[in-house]
């Protein structure tokens, strides 16, 4: 696919999506990211031709057998189930049983309802708890959080996998009736369960629902000359506010730029191509696009390059198009990248909705590649200055209906360790025993913060905590990640490659 060409190519027109789900979903609003401004879904037929060897009457729908197959099935269960049924319905669970028949997670179908959620996304104001997920052998898995959001300020992280809500089970649903699920009004509760890796039992999570207008780029000028800009997600205004955030950081002399796409769970392919390009010198590859049967073709960049060196901040929530950026500045830039392993998203989708009456069907039609050709998917990319955050950024909630229990192990016990030693009260022990140790930290705590010094975990001590928590995570002076990537800059790495 040339994606020059292809951007031009009217009817043709694709809705490239990158985010870290096809049949991904932001619990913002149960959407999901979506393609390029003004550009129409494409037709099957058009985005590729039929190959050697392949049925031509594939390309075409349905063989007159395969018709009869199904349509005597309809007539079966219209004729002899016991109870009335909903037309309409059984179509929709025909198409979505199709496309989920491919085995493959970012492919879905979307009845008309799903697919207006996701087509409001593309606005970037949602409703919900806040974080991006995707379906990974039947389990809904956490991409990334969005800062600021509920789910960010709950702790929750990438990978975690959201096991029920409400007290509904999430597990072997399609991917839209799981966000339908986790929908809600503004203000309503939501009650998670979550199975996190390292933790020995699920635990429940309480959020209150949001609605969240995402500012997708923040920029700002830190010490020594060093320009940092934040890229939340890659939606329709990013490349744009990216642009005017970098300009207004250039009219001073940059040493040096940080891009942060830390949690960034991906979005649109031509917003990050462009995002790109001012940094990739001309006629240099940003990706490489592979559709079936096709050879790699080459996004070649028309920049010019910048004279000053880039670091790219990511950890494990940063998918696809995140990873797009990344690999591009790394390759063909020179770019220094700097903490976690990034998710690992490597295939590209498009969406269709002709002829689907108000329906969407959204599919993978191709890989990307780094610049050199590298595959990064399910193995992400890997930072050349690996630094991982400090533990208090991982902190579990804790429960709060309950004083924690002394000498006694505990999930809570453990968790309230961390954010203890992360504050400066030593526990002498991050092993969940509420010891000795953990109930004098207690109390150092709770002569702190003005609460009786009881040593005791109760529901005020632990809210006060986690408040307590909350303050020293929201701000700069902690992040070892980012203190990293200004020093990788000022050591000379990262400088441009031309």
């Amino acid at each position: 696919m040339n994606r020059n060409e292809n951007a031009a190519a009217g009817p043709r027109r694709l809705k490239a999506v990158l985010s870290a789900s096809l049949a991904a979903a932001l619990l913002l609003g149960g959407a999901w990211p979506a393609g390029e401004a003004g550009a129409k879904p494409a037709s099957a037929e058009a985005a590729r031709p039929a190959q050697a060897g392949e049925r031509q009457d594939a390309s075409a729908g349905l063989t007159k057998e395969e018709a009869q197959r199904l349509s005597a099935v309809m007539e079966l269960i219209q004729r002899q189930y016991y109870e009335p049924v909903d037309r309409d319905k059984l179509i929709s669970g025909a198409l979505s049983g199709m496309v989920q028949a491919l085995g493959d997670p970012y492919s879905t179908y979307m009845d008309a309802g799903a697919a207006k959620q996701f087509s409001e996304t593309v606005e970037g104001a949602f409703g919900g708890v806040g974080a991006e997920v995707t379906s990974e052998s039947g389990k809904v898995v956490i991409v990334s959080p969005i800062k600021g959001s509920p789910a960010e300020k709950a702790g929750l992280q990438a990978k975690d996998v959201i096991l029920s809500v409400n007290g509904v089970g999430l597990s072997g649903l399609p991917i839209s009736e799981a966000v339908a699920k986790l929908r809600g009004p503004k203000g309503s509760a939501a009650e998670l369960v979550i199975l996190r890796a390292g933790r020995a039992n699920p635990f429940a999570v309480k959020l209150m629902r949001a609605e969240i207008d995402i500012e997708t780029v923040e920029g700002k000028r830190l010490a020594d000359g060093i320009g940092l800009i934040e890229i939340r997600q890659f939606s329709l205004n990013t490349a744009d506010r990216f642009a005017a955030e970098l300009a207004k950081l250039e009219k001073r002399e940059l040493k040096g730029l940080v891009i942060d796409v830390r949690n960034n769970p991906g979005g649109i392919l031509p917003v990050v191509e462009r995002i790109a390009q001012p940094f990739v010198p001309k006629g240099k590859p940003i990706l490489q696009i592979a559709q079936r049967g096709a050879k790699p073709e080459q996004v070649l960049s028309e920049g010019g390059g910048k004279p000053y060196p880039v670091a790219v901040l990511m950890n494990k929530g940063s998918a696809s198009a995140s990873e797009i950026l990344a690999g591009a500045l790394q390759e063909s830039a020179g770019a220094v990248l700097v903490g976690e392993t990034s998710f690992g998203k490597g295939t590209v989708q498009v969406s269709y909705d002709r002829q689907l009456e108000g329906g969407l069907v959204k599919m993978t039609i191709a890989k990307w590649l780094t610049p050199s050709g590298g595959w990064i998917h399910k193995r992400g990319i890997k930072p050349d200055v690996a630094v991982r955050p400090p533990a208090l950024y991982a902190a579990t909630r804790l429960s709060k209906t309950a004083t924690i229990p002394a000498d006694a192990i505990s999930d809570d016990a453990k968790s309230l360790q961390v954010m203890l030693k992360g504050l400066g009260y030593d526990p002498g022990r991050l092993d969940g025993y509420y010891s000795s140790g953990t109930a004098e930290a207690v109390r150092g705590f709770q002569r702190a913060s003005g609460l009786r010094a009881s040593g005791q975990a109760d529901p005020a001590t632990q809210r006060k905590l986690e408040e307590a928590v909350q303050a020293w995570v929201s701000g700069d002076e902690h992040d070892t990640q980012l203190e990293a990537a200004v020093q990788a800059l000022r050591e000379g790495k990262g400088a441009p490659r031309h």
